[in-house]
Parts: C-alpha cells; sequence; structure tokens
C-alpha cells in the first residue's frame, strides 16, 4: 500500500490527510506543534462552509456573526448585516477539530519535528528527531516559514505580510474592519468564543511599526492588553510575478495551504485556501499516483480553481488600500459609496461572503456604476430639496 506523509498537521494539511486516509491510503501526519494559536481571525467563509459543510456542521465552539462595522478615516464607519454570515473560531479549537476528524478516517498523527526530507528513486526519507520514515509521497503543509528549503513556495520579502494580533478576555457580538492611511492592510476585531482576536495585517511595514499602529487602536477603543497574549506571524502574501513563479509542486510532492503560498493577497484570508488546497491536492493524488504527472496536473487544478483569481487580485491590493478615487482614498470612498448605494453593498457582501472573484469585479462594478452613481445623485438631491438641508 502507497505510503503519504503529510508534513504539517494545520487546516490544509489535516484536511487533505483525512481524505487521503478515508480513500484507504496510509496517511501519516507530522508535527510538531499540532494544533495551536495563531493571531489571525478564524474567520469561515459563506463560499467555505457552504462546500465543505462540516465546518459548520460541528459542535465546536463557534461564532456566527451577522454584524460587522467598518471604518475608514474621513468617512467614518459604517455598519453591514451580513446576509451570508461568517463563522469565526479560535484557530485552535478549528485545528484540532480538523485533526480529530482526519484520525477518525485513519491517519497516523505524529507529533514529530520533521528535520529534512532526502530523495532516493521514487521515494522518500524523512528525518525527524525520533529517526526516519519512508514514504512514497509528500503533503507540504508546513505553514508560512517553512523549513524545508526543496520544496514548498519560494518568495521575497515582497511576496510577505506580518499578521499580529492580540488574544483578548472580552467579548463583543459585531466584527470591527479599520482601514489605516497609507497602509496595505487594516485592523480586525473578531469575536471569538470566549476571547477576540484583536490584529492587524500588512505590507511595506516592519512589524513593529505595525504593531505601533495595532496599539494606538486598542487604547482608542479601550481595548486593554493588560491580560491580552500577543501573537505574531507571517503570511504569504504574493505579488503577480510570485503567483506567476510560484513553487506549487514537484516530484514526490505537493504543497497546500500556507506552504504553497495560497493566501488571498488582498484580505490575508487563508483558511478557505488552505482547506481547498488540501481537498485539490488529496484528488490529484488519489486519480495518479505518478510524481511528475500529479505535479502538472496539480499546478493546472489550482491555477484553474483560484490561482488566476488570486493572481488578478495580487494586482489590484496596493490601489484597494492607498489609491484614490472621487479625490478621496479608497477604503474611504468604499464606505461613503456603501452609505448610499445598495447595489456597491451587495458586491461588498459577496465579497465578505467570498462568492466575488478579483477576476470579475471590474466588470460587476462597471455594470452597476450608472446605477451606482444615479443612487448617489438622487440621495443627495433628497436631502438638499426634499429635507431642506439648503436653499436652492
Amino acid at each position: 500500500m502507497k505510503t503519504v506523509a503529510v508534513l504539517g498537521g494545520g487546516p490544509a494539511g489535516a484536511t487533505a490527510a483525512e481524505r487521503l486516509a478515508r480513500s484507504g491510503l496510509r496517511t501519516i501526519i507530522l508535527d510538531e506543534k499540532l494544533a495551536w494559536e495563531k493571531p489571525c481571525g478564524g474567520g469561515i467563509t459563506y463560499k467555505a462552509y457552504s462546500q465543505y459543510p462540516y465546518l459548520l456542521d460541528n459542535d465546536t465552539p463557534k461564532k456566527i456573526v451577522t454584524d460587522t462595522m467598518l471604518a475608514a478615516p474621513k468617512s467614518g464607519a459604517f455598519k453591514m448585516q451580513l446576509t451570508r454570515p461568517l463563522l469565526i473560531y479560535s484557530r485552535i479549537d478549528l485545528n484540532r477539530m480538523l485533526l480529530n476528524r482526519a484520525e477518525a478516517a485513519g491517519a497516523e498523527i505524529e507529533k514529530e519535528r520533521v528535520l529534512g526530507l532526502d530523495r532516493s528513486s521514487n521515494s522518500w526519507k524523512i528525518r525527524t528527531r525520533s529517526g526516519t520514515i519512508d514514504a512514497d509521497y509528500c503533503v507540504v503543509a508546513t505553514g508560512a516559514r517553512n523549513p524545508l528549503r526543496d520544496v514548498g513556495t519560494q518568495y521575497t520579502a515582497e511576496d510577505t505580510m506580518y499578521a499580529l494580533g492580540y488574544w483578548v478576555p472580552s467579548d463583543q457580538a459585531h466584527i470591527d474592519i479599520q482601514f489605516l492611511p497609507n497602509l496595505e492592510g487594516y485592523i480586525w476585531v473578531f469575536p471569538r468564543a470566549g476571547h477576540l482576536s484583536v490584529g492587524i495585517c500588512g505590507k511595506g511595514e516592519s512589524a513593529q511599526c505595525l504593531r505601533v499602529r495595532l496599539e494606538r487602536y486598542m487604547d482608542e477603543k479601550g481595548l486593554s492588553r493588560r491580560e491580552a497574549k500577543f501573537y505574531g506571524h507571517m503570511l504569504p502574501a504574493l505579488e503577480s510575478r510570485g503567483w506567476r513563479n510560484n513553487r506549487l509542486a514537484g516530484e514526490g510532492w505537493i504543497a497546500v495551504g500556507d506552504a504553497g503560498g495560497l493566501v488571498d493577497p488582498i484580505t490575508g484570508e487563508g483558511l478557505y485556501y488552505a482547506i481547498r488546497s488540501g481537498d485539490l491536492a488529496s484528488q490529484i493524488l488519489l486519480n495518479d499516483l505518478d510524481p511528475c504527472k500529479n505535479a502538472d496536473a496539480y499546478r493546472q487544478i489550482i491555477t484553474r480553481d483560484f490561482g488566476l483569481d488570486l493572481t488578478y487580485g495580487a494586482g489590484l491590493a496596493k490601489r484597494l488600500f492607498c489609491g484614490a478615487v472621487c479625490f478621496g482614498a479608497v477604503p474611504s470612498r468604499m464606505i461613503d459609496f456603501m452609505r448610499r448605494s445598495p447595489k456597491f453593498c451587495e458586491i461588498i457582501q459577496d465579497l465578505f461572503a467570498g462568492t466575488q472573484p478579483y477576476l470579475e469585479l471590474k466588470s460587476r462594478l462597471l455594470r452597476n456604476v450608472n446605477t451606482t452613481l444615479h443612487e448617489i445623485f438622487m440621495s443627495f438631491l433628497f436631502r438638499k430639496l426634499i429635507l431642506g438641508e439648503t436653499r436652492v
């Protein structure tokens, strides 16, 4: 029987391992930490839980959130009620649930640190602290800080962002998203079961500068850091060139999740792409365990499924966060438009749900621009003429 070693037990690795083991392949998960906490929000979009219903239908503690407050400089805040709720887990709870599913499907789980890989003929020797493990194939799910230099994505400093956050023992019912001037990123406050995830993600600034921005925001909002736990993490955020040259697979290995650079370059959201890539990788391996054919097939299926869309999104990111439109910053104008245009709100709703591809965003905006401008103009006339705010 073929043996597949899954190097990493995060959401991507656990998802791949579950499907492989359930289909009868001997599957071994190797991870030094197994379930652990991360600063990232832990949000599961409608796109994710509609494709993978077990993300919703389970007993793991979670928050089902419908209210979101978006805020930007000079535009204040806008409250948006999500028509398709966001699920928010503690990352350690979500990870543990996915690992339990993999183990129940028959995957073997070893709490081991992988020290290196050696390729010989058509198999691998995986070096760990306890010895070596033989495997026919490797699924590389080691995360963004992949210590295995010869497998997984390769990226420069320009292809990364920092995510820093606090685990705050507090509670609230809604999500906060705060855009900041001249930052390709944002601050978030996500309500989890029993605590808040308060963090910042961004590109082009040092971790120290991002932390100063975050702590200033927390002080202004009265979010105490006295009993809060701090976490820091690096995330892939590939530029367009990085996506085109991304090293996703090779002879005898496939990279999934953060180890493959599979993260939304605009939002930093990686959970859907971790789970999806783990699923797609397992499909490829179950169809044909030929090392060379699998690598090509995996690259093609990732490109078709979401890779082209994220490549296009990488080109939009800086313009969305740091660009200007109508004599103001894009995030500020976005909130102004949301206040005045139900059509524009629908687009933002779909972006939150994960159902609006970046490739189709421009054409959808153009299709709705006449309606949107009409709505804004009519709103202006209503205030001026009917409510008598001024004389004409």
